[in-house]
């Protein structure tokens, strides 16, 4: 992979103030017109941008631009970095160790009854299946639909709590908004409906209390059967 210089517009900067080299060489190492550089150099481009120095870099040596001030025609060519950065690789499906193949169908059991909300691609990437398997034991046909048993993605460790909270969420966010017939089924109730909801509320518990009278009158012949009770024990007594 061929190197890439680092901001070149500010490199050209740098080289038009340090250098001798000429504006065709410095516009071909930084891949710009030689017209831009003519006009950097005039101060008519570039204004405010700090010049980079690729000496400092890495990217240019000082013989580079050496040979480069000696000779018009030479092609300054940018160093070999020190450090070579791995590229990254193409994100593909999801690995599933051979030893947790077997539980991805209970997993996708799980998904489907758990977070029907998710689509047949974010549960593939989760637990790293296709979608005619997802479909299958949607509708009931898969072949072992009658022993599988639902059971936690993330318990059985083919996916994090983070990856299932992200597709959850990123399905919620793709959900359509409410319609208004929904919105008026879920208003509240108004405040004349439940004043008169406490009333009839406060009025039954009126009902169910007694008054000081019926209290005292019952205390009253509580009392008086046991005087009578009493008065019969001393007479049996005598």
């Amino acid at each position: 992979m061929a190197q890439k210089l680092l901001m070149p517009k500010a490199t050209a900067v740098w080289l038009v103030d340090n250098t001798a080299l000429s504006f065709d060489q410095i516009a071909e190492f930084c891949k710009l017109h030689p017209l831009e550089v003519k006009a950097i150099a005039d101060g008519e481009s570039a204004q405010g941008i700090k010049g980079l120095d690729p000496i400092s870099t890495g990217q240019l040596s000082r013989e580079e631009i050496a040979r480069g001030e000696g000779n018009p025609n030479h092609k300054l060519k940018i160093s070999e970095p020190k450090v070579r950065v791995p590229e990254s690789k193409r994100k593909g499906p999801r690995y599933t160790p051979v030893s947790k193949r077997q539980d991805r169908p209970n997993a996708i059991l799980w998904l489907v009854r758990n977070h029907p909300e998710l689509k047949d691609a974010q549960i593939s990437r989760l637990v790293g299946t296709t979608k005619s398997t997802i479909e299958q034991i949607r509708d009931r046909t898969h072949w072992n639909s009658a022993n599988l048993t639902p059971m936690d993605p993330v318990t059985l460790g083919l996916c994090s709590q983070i990856d299932l909270d992200l597709e959850v969420e990123k399905s919620a966010k793709d959900r359509p908004l409410p319609s208004a017939e929904e919105m008026d089924n879920a208003t509240l109730a108004s405040a004349h409906d439940m004043e008169s909801l406490g009333n009839s509320v406060s009025e039954n518990s009126e009902d169910k209390q007694m008054s000081a009278d019926e209290v005292f009158s019952r205390f009253a012949s509580l009392k008086s059967d046991g005087d009578e009770n009493s008065d019969e024990e001393d007479d049996s007594k005598s």
